[in-house]
């Protein structure tokens, strides 16, 4: 029993699930818009300040160069030691701050408080999500896909638990997500590791498996969303509903279970099955003693140094160096159209808050827009971590085609909040939460296809730098701006004077009109720079780009039979 035991907690799909359970506890900054109006409202900043605010958070959450490198020289359990320590002091200052248990810091110290917690969820993945993917190199789009997903899923689980845990105190949030996800993390430290690669027929019918057990949770987290929005709940009522969400967490449990305990059983029967072993083994034999006869191999490539051949990189598809990748076109292209792209919804999710606000929508819409954001992230997340792995194996579908059209749908939600349509929140906040989803399992499966895995980490890091410099540029350069200028109109108008420490508050659909007018300009042309890289990598997503993941897999095996 204690073999059986030792198997399965050392096996590669309850390394999964401790993933699963890490990463859906990691997605902190999908939900700023519930505490943001805490932050501004206790500290007194314009809106300008806050999105400032909320620029560090991106920056935090999406510059990952520290976590990648870490990765590079040291095991997982590290990064996610590092990144636990980083989560729990960075949101447990801003709890400190809101809560007036502290003077008020200045906003340097702010945005530095929430950069550092921020920063923690690029460890999350870095340690969790990338060593999944080195462990199924031949399923990365549904890995990513479906890790992505629980992340993307985190912020509506947190809008879950938290009522349960503090009631609805929104300032206790940030002190729940301080503490808890560094906890988790804490708990499954030696669990996540690199793992021997074992090919499985059944395996990508495993992780549906494990879709249809979060789709599940989704579908769960939904129906709470509507009722709640509708019905007063007490906290008892929180509670037991809390209590469903743990136990939909936990059920991939059962999943990993089942795999692990096949594979025990079948190692069990090779190693008894002594005959068969030793037939093996004098097969292998001969096969080596036939192929020393022959001509040797042809000798592999060299992989290039760190320095080396900066300007000469490989096929696509090979392993580049960090600054080979850095400074190739493709590269450069992606992080533009990601810039762009991402930078644009990742501004409409930071500003939902306010452009609910501004638009008259009640504070209980208001919650119900981020949870909405939060369950599209994660089916925006699935479905292109499912689907462009089903078209790319089946059609030889391009993801870059599919990232390209994620752009172009995005830009509608952008023209909604633009025009403040009636009601339209509620769409615009499906579309932009499906999009912004959608766009991170395709952009970080990109790289690892079209520069290989060797360095990984650290390029998947990189990546993800995109994210907060169109953020800034959009978010706290454009809305941020323009929303302050409108709202100082307005109280002009009205001969009001603002007070030091008093916040600026805008009403109307002027507040964010040409905000969102400029964005959805800039993701058509993010649109576009996107379809050039489609048009440079043509030929190469015609071809079987997992062949070499699949020759090294069987090689490994060869050996390890013999």
């Amino acid at each position: 029993m204690g073999s059986f035991l030792a198997h399965i907690l050392a096996g590669r799909w309850f390394m999964l699930f401790a993933s699963i359970l890490i990463l859906s506890m990691s997605g902190a900054t999908y939900i700023f818009g519930i505490y943001s109006g805490d932050v501004k409202s206790s500290l007194g900043y314009d809106q300008t300040t806050l999105n400032l605010l909320g620029f560090f958070k991106d920056l935090g959450a999406n510059v990952g160069v520290m976590s990648g490198i870490i990765n590079e020289i040291a095991p997982p359990y590290v990064v996610l030691s590092i990144g636990a320590i980083m989560n729990f002091f960075g949101y447990f200052m801003v709890w400190l701050a809101v809560t007036r248990h502290t003077s008020r810091p200045p906003v340097w110290q702010m945005c530095l408080y929430i950069c550092i917690g921020a920063n923690s969820q690029t460890f999350a993945n870095t340690g969790a999500l990338v060593t999944c993917v080195q462990n199924f190199p031949e399923s990365r789009g549904v890995v990513i896909g479906l890790l992505k997903g629980f992340v993307g899923l985190s912020g509506a689980i947190i809008s879950q638990l938290y009522p349960a845990f503090y009631g609805h105190d929104s300032k206790s949030l940030i002190l729940l997500i301080a503490w808890l996800p560094a906890a988790v993390a804490i708990v499954f430290l030696r669990t996540v590791r690199i793992l021997k690669v074992i090919r499985q027929p059944t395996e990508l019918y495993v992780f549906y498996k494990i879709l249809y057990i979060s789709l599940g949770l989704a579908g769960f987290l939904m129906i709470m969303i509507i009722i709640q929005n509708t019905l007063t709940f007490s906290r008892a009522e929180y509670a037991g509903s809390a209590s469903v969400v743990i136990f939909l967490l936990f059920a991939p449990i059962a999943v990993a279970f089942k795999e692990d305990f096949k594979i025990w059983v079948s190692k069990n029967q090779a190693e008894n099955e002594a005959d068969e072993e030793l037939k093996v083994v004098t097969h292998q034999e001969k096969l080596t003693s036939t192929n020393n006869t022959s001509d040797p191999p042809p000798p592999r490539r060299e992989a290039d140094s760190f320095w080396r051949n900066v300007f000469s990189p490989p096929e696509r598809g090979e392993d580049y160096t960090i600054l080979q990748a850095l400074f190739s076109i493709d590269m450069l292209i992606l992080f533009t159209a990601t810039t762009f792209g991402v930078g644009g919804t990742l501004t409409a999710i930071d500003n939902l808050g306010q452009i609910g606000r501004s638009l008259g929508y009640p504070a209980k819409s208001v919650t119900t827009f981020v949870s909405l954001v939060s369950i599209w992230n994660y089916l925006g997340r699935v479905a292109s971590g499912f689907l462009s792995e089903h078209f790319l194996k089946k059609y030889q579908f391009p993801r870059p085609l599919m990232f390209t059209l994620v752009l172009l749908v995005s830009s509608s939600g952008h023209l909604l909040i633009a025009f403040g349509v009636p009601n339209s929140l509620y769409a615009s906040s499906i579309i932009m939460g499906f999009c912004f989803g959608a766009q991170w399992p395709l952009i970080f499966s990109i790289i690892s296809e079209l520069f290989g895995l060797k360095y990984y980490s650290t390029l998947y890091s990189l990546g993800g730098g995109a994210s907060p410099v169109g953020a800034y540029l959009l978010n706290v350069r454009v809305a941020g701006y323009l929303y302050d200028k409108e709202a100082r109109n307005q109280n002009a108008a009205k001969g009001l004077v603002r007070k030091e420490g008093q916040d600026l508050t805008c009403i109307g659909v002027e507040c964010y009109k040409l905000a969102f007018l400029i964005i959805a300009a800039t993701t058509l042309f993010g649109c576009i720079i996107s379809f050039i890289l489609v048009l440079r990598t043509r030929k190469f997503y015609k071809s079987d780009i997992y062949k070499k993941f699949r020759e090294e897999t069987e090689e490994v095996n060869t050996t390890n039979v013999s």
